[in-house]
């Protein structure tokens, strides 16, 4: 078998170069399954904001109802203005759901749920194995 600088040779090399392999894939495994839960609970949050959008909208609308109702009974207040009141909730809880929709939406947009701590450590992986590969290779 023949030796290298340091004495290892080249089954020894390529045996621990094999181990670290396997270690280093095991971590990725680790950090893929710790970054997909965080993109679960952001797929959670965001369609929990879409759901408190669709609440408030919901509301507005029954809002814009009763605005309705109050207008054609107007004849309850001295000065009529109940609908006015009615919109002005209308457009406030519209507001409010259109915060929340637009807030739970990037929260579920393809951006925000790609790896990029797992794609970026996969790439640095791949060059450390080829600087691995190629140092050994000329180490002879």
């Amino acid at each position: 078998m023949a030796a290298t600088n340091d004495g290892r040779g080249i089954g020894t090399l390529v045996r621990e170069l094999a181990d670290g392999s396997a270690t280093l894939v095991r971590s990725e495994a680790q950090i893929a399954r710790m970054e997909v839960a965080g993109v679960v609970k952001g797929i959670a949050t965001g369609t929990g904001f879409i759901a408190i959008g669709g609440v408030l909208a919901m509301l507005g609308g029954l809002s814009l109802l009763a605005g309705v109702i109050l207008l054609i009974g107007d004849q309850w207040l001295p000065r009529d203005l109940y609908w006015v009141a009615a919109l002005l909730v209308v457009i406030v809880t519209g507001g409010a759901a259109l915060l929340f929709a637009k807030r739970g939406l990037s929260l579920l947009s393809p951006a925000a749920l790609a790896p990029d701590q797992t794609v970026d450590t996969l790439k640095e992986d791949k060059e450390w194995l080829k600087r691995q590969m190629t140092s050994g290779a000329t180490s002879n």
